[in-house]
């Protein structure tokens, strides 16, 4: 099987985004319908990003994510361990004042307390252990810093969820049958589909040592804003 399995291991999961850097960001507007770019401002703004802060994004692909933290003065580094999104990023983006990192959510390669702010979209249910992400962002961030994380969710409306599922389960698979790299969208709809909801993840960031965890639904749960502090 050349899909990336649930137990995500990192040269699997780093090879199907390498393979998908080039057609990225269209991918993500195809999958999302366009909302991607409707959540990234919603992270823009819950992040509250200033000039002259140090800014940390994580699971930052091409950097597409990254650019408004730079627009606003902000010391801003995009992070991610897939070397094909990050070179394409540099291709795409080098001119935005970026600093582009290789690194494993695991195991940062920054000191302790470097950055005001750390965020992560689309990016933790990609790593093999969640809690341990979470506690290695805490502590890079520094005490009264903050986190946001934009992951999808399930919707609390049973109906929308069915909807959800549904798109899940035939949508995507459809798209991947006319899409040149299909591992893409099989990897999308089953990490989705094995995703915590908004309650559960909570209590997972909570467990890794953040303080003030709260999350605010967006497109009807199907995609949750969690914030969170460092104490």
């Amino acid at each position: 099987m050349t899909r990336a399995s649930l137990d995500k291991r990192p040269a699997d999961v780093a090879a199907m985004f390498d393979r998908t850097a080039a057609r990225y960001d269209l991918l993500n507007d195809l999958m999302t319908g366009g909302l991607d770019r409707l959540w990234r401002r919603e992270v823009v703004k819950a992040l509250d990003v200033r000039a002259g802060e140090r800014v940390l994004d994580l699971a930052a692909g091409t950097g597409t994510s990254s650019v408004p933290f730079a627009q606003v003065g902000a010391h801003t580094v995009a992070c991610d361990f897939s070397l094909g999104m990050l070179q394409e990023g540099m291709r795409r983006n080098g001119s935005a004042g970026l600093r582009f990192v290789a690194g494993d959510a695991l195991r940062l390669p920054f000191a302790d307390s470097s950055f005001d702010a750390v965020t992560i979209s689309f990016g933790i249910r990609n790593v093999s252990d969640t809690v341990q992400a979470l506690a290695d962002m805490r502590r890079v961030t520094k005490p009264g810093g903050r986190l946001v994380v934009c992951e999808v969710s399930r919707p609390p409306n049973p109906v929308i969820r069915t909807m959800h599922g549904l798109h899940l389960k035939v949508g995507l698979p459809l798209m991947a049958k006319v899409s040149s790299n299909p591992d893409s969208y099989h990897y999308l709809a089953e990490s989705t589909a094995a995703w915590h909801d908004q309650a559960a993840f909570a209590r997972l960031i909570q467990e890794a040592g953040w303080t003030s965890v709260r999350w605010r639904n967006l497109t009807f749960g199907a995609v949750a804003l969690h914030h969170a502090v460092r104490a």
